[in-house]
C-alpha cells in the first residue's frame, strides 16, 4: 500500500534550502521515491499551516518511506531542510477504502 511523505512549510533560508535541494533529490530517487507534488504556493483554504510551500513524494509502502527518511544519505541532508524552513512533515499510509 502506497505511502506519502507529506511536508508544508515556509523557506526563511532559501540559499540554505537549495543546497538541501540538490542533497536531497538524489536519495529519493535512489530509494523508489517519486516526487508527486512540489508547490511553493499552495492555497490555503482551511487552517493555518506553516507556510504554503507543500511537498509530497510517493513511496511504495511505509517501510519505504521511513526507510528513505532514516537512511544515511537523507539524514546527511536533512539538517539544512530543519535549519532552512519552519514546517512540518509526516508519513502517511493511503487506504484500500473498496
Amino acid at each position: 500500500m502506497a505511502a506519502y511523505f507529506i511536508a508544508q512549510y515556509i523557506v526563511n533560508d532559501p540559499a540554505l534550502y537549495a543546497a538541501y535541494q540538490a542533497g536531497a533529490g538524489p536519495t529519493i530517487k535512489a530509494s523508489g521515491g517519486e516526487l508527486i507534488v512540489f508547490d511553493t504556493g499552495a492555497e490555503i483554504i482551511e487552517g493555518t499551516p506553516p507556510g504554503p510551500q507543500t511537498v509530497i513524494l510517493k513511496f511504495e509502502d511505509k517501510a519505504a518511506a521511513k526507510a528513505w527518511y532514516d537512511s544515511a544519505d537523507y539524514q546527511a541532508v536533512l539538517g539544512k531542510r530543519l535549519e532552512s524552513t519552519t514546517g512540518f512533515a509526516v508519513i502517511s499510509q493511503s487506504m484500500n477504502l473498496g
